[in-house]
């Protein structure tokens, strides 16, 4: 029987900090006392946060960085050791979204997403699994999607890029078994962050589709951040492989279980737009 993993007193790299599920994973390892090492492009987002997780026995400390910038990565570990006398666990959580049907977006643009979800989330992991082998007790996080877990037409490089982060992290758990560091591959249904706000739209989208993709993702996104974090984060106290965020996400991973070929034409009958 597996044992709970307590992270009071852990220390926890959180990517994606400034807003969204970062910010509620921070919120809920905060709770738990971890020690935190908060990373975003955004400054300003990832004082905002700080300024919601401090407390007096708390390490916390925030680093600008964007994920896409591979010599920045690669320089993180040692920045975060100067204030941390190590990591145990890493929360790959940053990411983007972009609009429109393959055809419609430009190989730049699916390139730069690539770059942010899964080659972003291969760096960190590789920058940092040194210190997470030096750990008694580690784990790697990793944020995929519903669309980890299913294909929905207008999200080609989205859903490739869950699922790939999918497929790596599921890889390494069996890589890493025997060893002290877990893997959890989280899919999360609808929350309340800004990607779709701040989604990259493809040029060759008429104003119309761009207002009505825009509108059909903020339909979804209905569960605060805050709620994802704490779900989250129990699920890594548990132990548990793969984390479903939401009962949207548990309904769709039963669909696309059951229906493995013809999941999109079901769940577009249950959830009609």
């Amino acid at each position: 029987m597996k044992t709970q993993m307590s992270l009071n007193g852990r220390t926890a790299v959180v990517t994606g900090a400034s807003s969204g599920i970062g910010r509620g994973l921070a919120q809920a390892l905060a709770k738990r006392q971890c020690h935190l090492v908060l990373v975003d492009i955004n400054e300003a987002g990832l004082e905002q946060t700080v300024d919601m997780v401090a407390a007096p026995d708390l390490r916390v400390s925030c680093h600008r960085l964007d994920v896409a910038n591979a010599d920045a990565v690669v320089g993180l570990p040692e920045a975060v050791r100067a204030e941390h006398p190590g990591v145990d666990l890493l929360f790959n959580n940053a990411g983007v979204a972009l609009g429109g049907n393959f055809d419609q977006v430009s190989e730049t643009d699916f390139d730069w997403l690539f770059e942010i979800n899964f080659h972003g989330m291969v760096r960190m992991t590789r920058a940092f699994l040194p210190l997470l082998r030096a750990s008694d007790d580690a784990r790697l996080i990793y944020t995929s999607s519903v669309f980890g877990l299913i294909g929905s037409p207008g999200q080609a490089a989205y859903a490739a890029s869950k699922f790939a982060i999918r497929g790596f992290a599921e890889t390494l758990r069996h890589e890493l078994e025997g060893t002290p560091i877990g893997v959890s591959v989280v899919h999360p249904g609808g929350v309340a962050t800004s990607i779709a706000e701040n989604a990259r739209l493809s040029i060759h989208q008429s104003a119309e589709e761009l207002e009505q993709g825009k509108a059909a993702w903020q339909k979804m996104l209905v569960m605060p951040p805050q709620t994802a974090g704490e779900i989250i984060v129990h699920g890594v106290e548990q132990r548990n492989a793969r984390i479903l965020v939401g009962n949207d996400a548990k309904v769709i991973d039963l669909i696309a279980r059951l229906a493995p070929v013809a999941y999109w034409h079901i769940l577009t009958k249950l959830f009609p737009q």
